[in-house]
């Protein structure tokens, strides 16, 4: 079963690998732009919060590339183990193929890091750009925790209704990538804006700053369950079609698929 899996679906665990990866490359090369001191960026907007607007804006068009790529329209654009979990405990994703998008979750976001680490040098590696690492704000642990679980929850509740809604599915990519936009600018100053284990676990590796990091674990996975008990407690189970965020493509799909708007060639 495990050689079966990794054989006939080993594409889409690169792809799940690459966009993290790249996701990462892109965080690390935006945050310098604007938060590197050096940087003329930096220096043309003294305003924090400003800069936290051209950080999010960037973060977001970035999921929607990735979203909307070709690898991301076939392997589905997880980019995130709590979202791989989920889909998995909604029956959307057989159970090797989990672990290996989660393997390739954690991989992917380790090596764009080390790849921002060689590109950037002490612009990315040191303060306050500093991997980028996820660590509490200023307001507390409390704060940062209850901050993870809301932005988690919202991203998966989102994800679900959107995906799952025939007029609405083909924009979940665009919902994604606006709400990524929005957790930079106003939840990233409590939190850090983890939501994602092996983002926070990516930066905290090379960076050696393991701050708070089994909240960074365990609270986006929890919370993006509850989000999927919420929304199968009011439409039920079958009212998720797949564990793509993107299926208008014509792209296979490797996944436990009902999505029938428009027909959609998919996998086993």
């Amino acid at each position: 079963m495990i050689c079966k899996a990794f054989q006939e679906h080993w594409p889409e665990y690169l792809m799940e690998a690459a966009g993290l990866g790249f996701f990462m490359l892109a965080a690390g090369v935006i945050t310098v732009v604007f938060e590197y001191q050096d940087s003329p960026v930096h220096q043309a907007l003294p305003d924090p919060f400003l800069r936290l607007i051209g950080i999010g804006i960037g973060m977001g068009l970035t999921a929607i590339a990735i979203i909307y790529s070709p690898w991301g329209q076939q392997s589905g654009a997880h980019i995130n183990p709590a979202v791989t979990l989920t889909f998995y405990r909604l029956g959307k994703i057989k159970p090797w193929d989990a672990v290996f998008y989660i393997l390739a979750q954690f991989m992917g976001g380790l090596v764009g890091v080390w790849l921002a680490i060689l590109i950037l040098g002490a612009a990315f590696t040191h303060p306050p750009v500093n991997h980028i690492v996820t660590v509490p704000g200023a307001a507390g642990l409390g704060l940062a925790l209850l901050g993870e679980a809301v932005i988690a929850f919202c991203m998966m509740m989102t994800i679900l209704m959107v995906s799952n809604t025939p007029k609405l599915g083909r924009w979940t990519g665009v919902f994604a990538g606006c709400l990524v936009c929005l957790y930079v600018i106003f939840e990233a100053p409590l939190s850090g804006f983890g939501m994602n284990p092996a983002r926070t676990f990516a930066s905290a590796l090379p960076a050696h700053i393991w701050t708070a990091f089994w909240m960074y674990l365990l609270v986006p996975p929890a919370a993006m369950l509850l989000a999927a008990e919420v929304y199968v407690r009011f439409k039920g189970l079958r009212a998720v079609a797949c564990a793509k965020l993107n299926h208008h493509t014509h792209t296979r799909c490797i996944f436990r698929c009902e999505y029938r708007y428009p027909e959609t060639p998919t996998g086993d």
